[in-house]
């Protein structure tokens, strides 16, 4: 069956607890430095203080490996949010135990707390039973609003939530299952994916997934070298995933067969490595051997821009370069602007780098969805059930 709205649950006067995602990066002076997962839970927070809830928020933030650590604390993360709902948000000392449950008890319709960092009990990622039970007892509701750790089967996520018998989606949850589920259906053709990052092994199942249903793949950043090598490139001191030549060869020849165009790199930038303060564009079909390819070149981005140009649907997710860097993040910028010009159609941002560049691109409002969650968007779009969103409909 399908996951209930929070819009069609009974809130008042009831715990509410919501999982959210606001593992969020912070200043070295320990504020929040990028509050754009806290901001997009707002409307469901909001909407569960309106209707007189007594709101018990749950998260993670970095990764503390199970005991407390000061600089991992929701702290900074507690007063963003209260200054943003323009009301107290108390912080439990802990996640679980007898300080946050007093925090809890002490709540009163529509007041809103948030328990400290999850990854502070080394029971949530071990979806451990005990303290899944723990945290089930703040509960009489349970909605979860963290799309981007569905893919994760944790306590939080889902462990708990087999003890709370009234369940449901957050807005931001049902928003990102409502535009990526899209995907999987019909859609406006041509269907373009631009596939980048880093590793083949984290994407072949994508990949694989998309030559069903995409008809252009176009193919960027390090992982566009190991396609590259396997087609006879010469890839000098670039990264190349040389055991993953096997499946680079046997993936594009599927995709020749289902008929799939696959567009690799035509030029590359390259320079001695990412530290370097410029670098030179060559042919993708043999790089200096004493340079490594860090962004695609000019006439890549024409080509890809030239196929988004045309697209009635696109998904996106990986940078075409070594984004971080400025001198080769120029590639994957293009590539941003060229979705923002697709009119009419359908475009979505798998998160991650990819929802960084739209911003940095500076044509975010321009994108149909960007997605909050990178692994949980890529697992959603290869068509997998995503534990998170599985625990809801049970």
């Amino acid at each position: 069956m399908a996951a209930k709205s929070i819009a069609d649950l009974d809130l008042q006067g009831r715990r509410v607890f919501i999982r959210v995602d606001f593992n969020v990066p912070l200043t070295p002076a320990g504020g929040v430095s990028d509050a754009t997962r806290i901001r997009a839970s707002l409307p469901t927070i909001t909407h569960a203080v309106e209707r007189g809830a007594r709101v018990v928020l749950a998260s993670h933030l970095g990764r503390p490996k199970g005991r407390f650590k000061p600089e991992f604390s929701l702290l900074p993360v507690a007063a963003y949010l209260a200054e943003a709902l323009g009301r107290d948000v108390v912080l439990a000392d802990e996640p679980a135990g007898d300080g946050a449950k007093k925090v809890v008890n002490d709540l009163r319709d529509g007041g809103v707390a948030i328990l400290e960092n999850l990854r502070f009990a080394p029971g949530e990622e071990a979806n451990d039973e005990n303290f899944s039970r723990a945290l089930a007892t703040y509960a009489d509701v349970y909605v979860n609003d963290a799309f981007g750790t569905a893919h994760r089967a944790h306590a939080s996520t889902v462990g708990m939530v087999k003890y709370v018998a009234n369940k449901g989606m957050g807005f931001l949850m049902e928003s990102e299952a409502k535009m990526l589920g899209k995907l999987l259906g019909e859609v406006q053709r041509p269907f373009v994916a631009i596939i980048g990052g880093a590793k083949v092994a984290d994407k072949i199942g994508l990949l694989e997934s998309l030559l069903g249903r995409a008809d252009t793949v176009c193919l960027g950043g390090v992982m566009a070298n190991t396609f590259l090598c396997a087609q006879g490139a010469n890839m000098g001191r670039s990264l190349v995933e040389t055991s993953k030549l096997p499946i680079a060869r046997a993936f594009l020849a599927k995709a020749e067969t289902s008929g799939v165009q696959i567009i690799l790199p035509r030029d590359l930038v390259v320079a001695e490595d990412a530290k370097a303060e410029s670098g030179t564009v060559v042919s993708s079909a043999g790089v200096p051997s004493d340079q490594a390819a860090l962004d695609i070149g000019p006439e890549s981005v024409a080509e890809m821009a030239a196929v988004l140009s045309r697209a009635g649907t696109v998904f996106w997710n990986g940078p075409m370069g070594v984004f971080e860097a400025q001198p080769f993040a120029v590639g994957t910028i293009a590539v941003a602007k060229a979705m923002a010009q697709v009119m009419g159609g359908t475009t979505v941002v798998g998160g991650g780098d990819s929802g960084a560049a739209v911003h940095r691109a500076g044509v975010a409002s321009s994108i149909t969805h960007i997605s909050t969650g990178g692994g949980a968007s890529l697992e959603f779009i290869e068509g997998k059930k995503l534990p998170g969103l599985a625990a809801l409909e049970s």
